[in-house]
């Protein structure tokens, strides 16, 4: 399946969680479909955005790796169904939309969170995301840079 339709289908499976332990695993899902987002791109994506797609990867594997590793069925397992990016422009917005909505979703957590362990999970989640969302952003902007700067050298 492609980036942006796992991506939407995150998006709706984050907003329709219910408590805690569902969100959580939403937010799971999201950061391995960033990690997997970032793996693709790292290796067979545009040149110049390989190193912050690097980056994508690791921030995402932290984001996954302080939230309790969810039980999910094979199928379930939202990253291991991508199977090509389409346009890197548009699976990077829409991540980027996701990674935002999955730091909205924590803090809300957080904040009702009833013990200590939840409220400091859902802070490194809310870190993890948030610096995985600059990475994303970064990307886009190399994307524009490379953009703007094709019609000048192509007239150059």
């Amino acid at each position: 399946m492609d980036a942006v339709r796992l991506i939407v289908t995150s998006r709706r499976a984050l907003a329709a969680s219910g408590g805690a332990p569902e969100l959580l695993t939403e937010v799971w899902q999201a950061q391995a479909l960033a990690q997997a987002v970032g793996s693709r791109l790292a290796v067979a994506g545009p040149p110049e955005l390989r190193g912050e797609a690097l980056g994508l990867t690791e921030l995402a594997g932290r984001g996954c790796g302080v939230l309790d590793t969810p039980v999910i069925a094979p199928g379930e397992l939202r990253a291991a169904q991508l199977t090509e990016l389409g346009d890197a422009r548009q699976s990077l917005t829409d991540l980027g939309g996701l990674l935002g909505e999955v730091g909205m979703a924590l803090v809300g957590l957080a904040c009702a969170a009833d013990d200590e362990a939840t409220y400091w999970q859902c802070m490194e989640a809310i870190d993890a995301a948030d610096e995985s969302r600059d990475r994303v952003l970064e990307m886009l902007r190399k994307l524009a840079d490379r953009d703007q700067s094709l019609p000048e050298r192509e007239a150059g």
